[in-house]
């Protein structure tokens, strides 16, 4: 058995719903898959002693899922006043309205069209609900509308599916653009050098105690990806199906159609910078 401690970002182990943090707890959604993994963590974030809650991404349109954090949040005397999305993709988002009528809670996303309420969600914005500080970051790449959010009570981030807690996200192209997500990857680097984060929330994967290692092997591991499609091309691989089946050889074929999305946006980026 592998030592968690030894794998990428230090996994904390199996994908469990409960408590993460101080302030985090977590509600998986039942939609495993090799997409989504164990499935999408849906996270209700409060301050311990307040009466209201954050719920960040609540997922699939699945009655009984959405019903199950409303019961937890009440469990825990909160009542959800917020309602978040890291991003627009179904497992995270589908159920936001039908969220949004069992809590009455607005919801607030960067894309104007995911939103229900006036308000929307913008660089450097600062969340506050019953005390709890949430801070957003722009975290673009794996699509256009990908935002993270940290939580500097806990020295955590909620990255959504920027980073997993498990393998490695997409970047889904031609919405996502491998260029903004390396800028991404840096600006969550800042967060674990300059403001102390050591934890990731992820959209999706168990909890990672060591969010700077995390995004250190992300950064490394698209470098190596972009090398090897570079070759490949080089070596007359010129198609994205081609250049899946050469450098994603080693790869579940049922991922095939997710990395051949990272490989056209890796094309479109070499490209862009005159390296093909």
């Amino acid at each position: 058995m592998t030592d968690a401690a030894a794998l990428p970002g230090q996994p904390r182990g199996a994908v469990v719903s409960g408590p993460a943090t101080e302030r985090a707890v977590n509600v998986l959604a039942p939609n495993p898959s090799a997409m989504t993994l164990d499935g999408t963590n849906t996270w209700i974030l409060s301050e311990p002693d307040s009466p209201l809650a954050v719920v960040v991404d609540p997922g699939p349109l699945d009655e009984g899922h959405l019903r199950h954090v409303v019961d937890t949040a009440e469990r825990l005397g909160k009542r959800v006043a917020l309602t978040l999305l890291t991003h627009g993709h179904p497992d995270h988002a589908e159920g936001a309205g039908r969220f949004a009528e069992l809590t009455g809670s607005p919801v607030r996303a960067l894309d104007p069209a995911l939103r229900l309420g006036d308000e929307g969600l913008t660089a450097g914005r600062v969340v506050d609900v019953g005390g709890l500080e949430l801070r957003v970051v722009p975290t673009p790449g794996h699509t256009a509308d990908s935002l993270s959010f940290h939580l500097p009570a806990d020295r955590a981030v909620l990255t959504g599916d920027t980073i997993l807690g498990r393998g490695t996200t997409m970047v889904a192209h031609p919405d996502g653009r491998l260029g903004d997500y390396l800028d991404s990857l840096r600006r969550l680097r800042s967060l674990t050098v300059d403001d102390g984060v050591h934890t990731v929330l992820p959209g999706h994967g168990p909890v990672l105690e060591d969010a700077q290692g995390a995004v250190e092997y992300y950064l490394a591991h698209r470098a190596t990806r972009l090398a090897q499609v570079e070759t490949a091309v080089e070596n007359g691989h010129r198609t994205a199906p081609d250049v899946v089946a050469h450098v994603y050889a080693d790869v579940d074929r049922s991922l095939w159609p997710a990395a051949e999305l990272s490989v056209r946006a890796q094309l479109e980026y070499l490209t862009d910078h005159g390296l093909i």
